[in-house]
């Protein structure tokens, strides 16, 4: 890998770009806190284990930005909060260096208000990674108007070096996949409310007559209601009453233990 890789943010988006990443050289990650890290520390260890030619110890976690100014390639992978993610990226634009790209993980937020932000939109570029990040192919590639051809040729050279395919995509809100993906997600929500079917019923519905591999609810379970209704919402979708109460109840799906699915009985 020619670049050399740097993260802030230490969910799971980050950690597993991360992990991908160490399969192919050292990657420096900054985390917001000392906790951040630890955590941080733990999942890297974890996903390393599953992957091939990962290795944790090529992964540098630590809280203190300035270890990212030798880094020529940046990513701010942080949560779908558009205050926070300009915030962070405003920070970032100050440490890294000259000739670095600086680059943004957003699902579906406009690259072009992320990259006046940052201030440096002629190497910025919008880099949709998908989670679990270590097994998902697809990379979706936003750039603003102002991205550079060298911008445009790093970003694809970076995702195929980590064995990932990029797609070029417009910057529009949830780029491609989310912005068809989400209206049938939720459209399954509301078919849920509707039918009085029961989520698996659903789920089952779809895996084996549509051939997908996971559920509709599932998957709302599994990117997180939370996050959901801010991708919904950014994309202008109508966000249905159950996945609101839902949320607004604290049942965020699979990282709080309930969502669609009650996840402390699995």
């Amino acid at each position: 890998m020619d670049e050399r890789l740097g993260i802030a943010g230490s969910g799971a988006i980050a950690t597993g770009l991360a992990v991908t990443a160490s399969v192919h050289g050292d990657v420096v990650l900054v985390a917001r806190s000392d906790a951040s890290a630890e955590r941080a520390t733990a999942t890297i260890a974890k996903l390393a284990g599953r992957l091939d030619g990962a290795d944790a110890a090529r992964v540098t976690v630590t809280t203190d930005m300035s270890a990212l100014a030798d880094r020529t390639f940046v990513v701010e992978a942080i949560a779908e909060d558009m205050e926070a993610k300009t915030a962070l990226l405003s920070a970032l634009a100050e440490v890294i260096a000259d000739e670095a790209v600086l680059g943004s993980t957003t699902s579906s937020l406009s690259v072009a208000r992320l990259a006046a932000t940052a201030r440096v939109a002629e190497r910025f570029v919008g880099l949709h990674v998908f989670n679990p990040v270590t097994m998902m192919k697809l990379v979706e590639l936003a750039y603003p108007v102002e991205a550079t051809a060298e911008t445009r040729s790093r970003a694809f050279a970076l995702c195929e070096a980590l064995g990932k395919t990029p797609v070029d995509v417009p910057d529009t809100p949830g780029f491609v996949v989310n912005r068809l993906l989400f209206p049938y997600l939720f459209s399954a929500a509301e078919f849920l409310e509707e039918s009085g079917l029961e989520p698996a019923a659903v789920d089952t519905c779809m895996k084996l007559g549509a051939g997908h591999p996971m559920g509709p609810l599932a998957l709302l379970d599994f990117v997180g209601l939370d996050v959901s209704i801010a991708i919904g919402e950014t994309i202008g979708a109508s966000i249905p009453e159950n996945v609101r109460a839902l949320a607004a109840e604290g049942h965020l799906g699979k990282k709080s233990g309930r969502g669609f699915y009650d996840y402390s009985k699995r």
